[in-house]
């Protein structure tokens, strides 16, 4: 990469989003990573009665995530990308501050869901604004910049948590929110969305989303990205739960599933977008990734009696799979005008997360009917078959032009 490259990349607005996702997904991954252990401080002993409530807190969290994403996506569109960063960011943070102090699974149930809520505004605003302020050929680079970031906030969540207590790691991350807060105050909308604000058209018009064709390019954008919440939510998360029949020469602990997974997606997010680059092809990366995914993902559920770090290093392999998330943000973000790119970008990696819920749930319905590992294989058939078909409906959108919105556009 050229010196006059990296300076138009590495801008202060593609720093300030990328280490809003540092702190971004340091919560999301703190709760993985000190869930049964802050469980078990609100007087929860068995490890059954943990994972479910546990369980419980996670779909409040991504309960709050939906419909922030939704709230927070529509307002980026009507008032402003900026808008949404200062104050999601405000109300995760003190979320998390107050987390720290809970007495009882209710309050910490409330507080999962404002934290879910806060979050949801996070990624959507942030790629949408880096996306709009670079030129086609460099915001690939951008935005590959932000999720990597982002994901070393994963990796240092899980050493934190690993070795702080549960309720100081929720202050440290609230109090990261507040410092980014300050930093962000001078931050801006792009050019692109400024000129559309002069224009008589209404922004943020979910009904566009309805029509048919646009309709299954949204879900479809949604669908592909489901496997990577298969991947954290019960590969990595529930790990200890899922090799336990594995008869693992020596147990392996969430914490350590979390480290190496996230070290993983740091790689992944930076190789994924990097190939994206590589190949003047989204679609192909995320093929490449799904694929390697799906092998590693059977291969996992066939360990039996592998060693504790052989596991690691599966978890390694299999965030590294996960990792096209910064692929799938910006290929969402791409395929709709700016009129509603906002919404798109910030509903779609919410709905994805969301989808954890179902999962989760699915997780424990089927569990009694079946083993752990073959629960395993069942949810995992079904969401990549989903992401390998809804992969095909997805437009490819390297290089594409993103100065056109949805009301100008007839459906292609």
């Amino acid at each position: 990469m050229t010196q006059s490259r990296f300076k138009r990349i590495v801008t202060p607005t593609v720093l300030i989003a990328s280490l809003g996702y540092f702190v971004d997904m340091f919560d999301i991954t703190l709760f993985g990573v000190v869930m049964l252990g802050s469980v078990k401080a609100m007087g929860e002993t068995t490890l059954s009665g943990m994972i479910s409530t546990g369980v419980k807190l996670y779909n409040f969290q991504m309960g709050g995530m939906l419909l922030g994403g939704i709230f927070w996506g529509i307002l980026g569109d009507k008032k402003g990308r900026h808008v949404v960063l200062y104050s999601s960011i405000l109300m995760y943070s003190v979320a998390n501050i107050l987390n720290a102090f809970v007495t009882t699974t209710g309050q910490y149930e409330v507080l999962r869901f404002l934290a879910g809520v806060g979050l949801a505004g996070e990624l959507g605003a942030a790629v949408t604004m880096v996306a709009e302020s670079l030129n086609k050929e460099d915001r690939g680079y951008a935005t590959t910049l932000v999720a990597t970031l982002g994901m070393i906030g994963s990796l240092c969540a899980a050493l934190i948590g690993k070795y702080f207590a549960w309720n100081h790691a929720y202050l440290i991350g609230g109090i990261l929110g507040l410092v980014l807060l300050a930093a962000r105050l001078k931050s801006f909308d792009s050019a692109m969305f400024k000129a559309l604000q002069h224009k008589k058209i209404v922004r943020g018009n979910v009904k566009l989303l309805f029509a048919p064709k646009r309709a299954l390019r949204y879900l479809s954008s949604v669908a592909v990205g489901v496997p990577i919440y298969f991947i954290t939510a019960i590969l990595l998360t529930l790990a200890p739960l899922v090799t336990s029949e594995l008869h693992l020469t020596a147990p392996v602990t969430a914490a350590d599933a979390l480290i190496w997974g996230s070290i993983g997606l740091a790689v992944g997010d930076m190789a994924s977008g990097l190939l994206s680059q590589w190949l003047k092809s989204r679609k192909k990366a995320i093929a490449l990734f799904l694929s390697i995914a799906l092998g590693t993902m059977i291969l996992y559920t066939k360990s039996d009696g592998a060693t504790p770090g052989f596991i690691h290093l599966l978890c390694f392999v299999l965030g590294t799979c996960a990792g096209y998330w910064a692929v799938l943000v910006t290929t969402a973000a791409e395929q709709f005008g700016t009129d509603i790119r906002s919404t798109v970008a910030t509903t779609v990696p919410n709905f994805v997360r969301g989808s954890g819920m179902i999962i989760a749930s699915s997780f424990l319905y089927l569990k009694p009917h079946f083993t752990i590992i073959q629960t395993v294989q069942i949810i995992g058939a079904v969401v990549f078959a989903m992401g390998f078909l809804s992969l095909l409906v997805l437009k490819e959108t390297y290089g594409k032009d993103l100065d056109f919105v949805e009301v100008e556009e007839k459906e292609s």
